[in-house]
């Protein structure tokens, strides 16, 4: 969700109020298959050449973001099915499967499945060390899909189309966190960045989540 150090160390960063107003969010309230499905578009995109490339997440390359996505996806799944906890993937560039190109896609749409069943909303979960109401965990997993979906498509140029439907439910779950709640998790979301209040959502969005807006990767010499 933030511009951070590393892609792959983290858990949600959800206040208790939000806990509390999403406990009965139910299947009927969002599909993850449009946000998974630009994900998809993006990651297709990625040249070979450009694994190497910076990312808007500080000190995270397009190969370990990629990596990230991956393991994102296996394990928002197993919180989906309420499968046993693992605990966070293994990160860096070196835990990118030699298979991404097919792999990637294959996890992203067994997760959209996952949440798509009506007992992934039931109860709570556990992933990462983190218990939370299943239908918060939702929020958690598009707004990741999101959110990184932009980080991956600035980064190589792919150019960015998200479901506008998906960004409000992101920016209503995130908020302009510029009264952070005093349980947040600190140190999982970069600062907030300004942006104006008639901006688009996904500006907004991004602001929230720590993303300068005018991000570029370095011009080639």
């Amino acid at each position: 969700m933030r511009a951070r150090r590393a892609a792959h160390q983290r858990v949600p960063a959800v206040s208790s109020r939000a806990r509390a107003g999403l406990t009965c969010m139910t299947t009927t309230d969002l599909d993850l298959g449009p946000a998974a499905a630009e994900l998809t578009r993006v990651v297709a995109a990625v040249r070979d050449d450009q694994l190497t490339h910076p990312t808007p997440c500080a000190d995270t390359s397009v190969a370990a973001l990629l990596a990230h996505v991956h393991g994102l996806a296996v394990g928002l799944r197993m919180v989906a099915a309420k499968q046993p906890d693992v605990g966070p993937p293994a990160g860096g560039a070196e835990a990118l499967p030699a298979d991404w190109r097919t792999r990637i896609p294959h996890e992203l749409g067994a997760l959209v499945a996952a949440w798509r069943e009506p007992a992934a909303w039931e109860g709570v979960a556990e992933g990462a060390g983190v218990v939370l109401p299943a239908p918060v965990w939702a929020r958690v997993v598009l707004d990741e899909l999101v959110v990184h979906g932009w980080d991956v498509a600035v980064a190589v140029g792919a150019g960015y189309a998200p479901d506008p439907a998906g960004v409000e439910v992101c920016l209503e779950f995130v908020g302009d966190r510029s009264d952070a709640s005093a349980d947040e998790a600190p140190g999982l979301f970069g600062p907030a960045v300004p942006v104006a209040a008639d901006a688009p959502p996904l500006d907004r969005l991004l602001g929230a989540t720590g993303r300068e807006l005018r991000w570029a990767p370095p011009v080639s010499r």
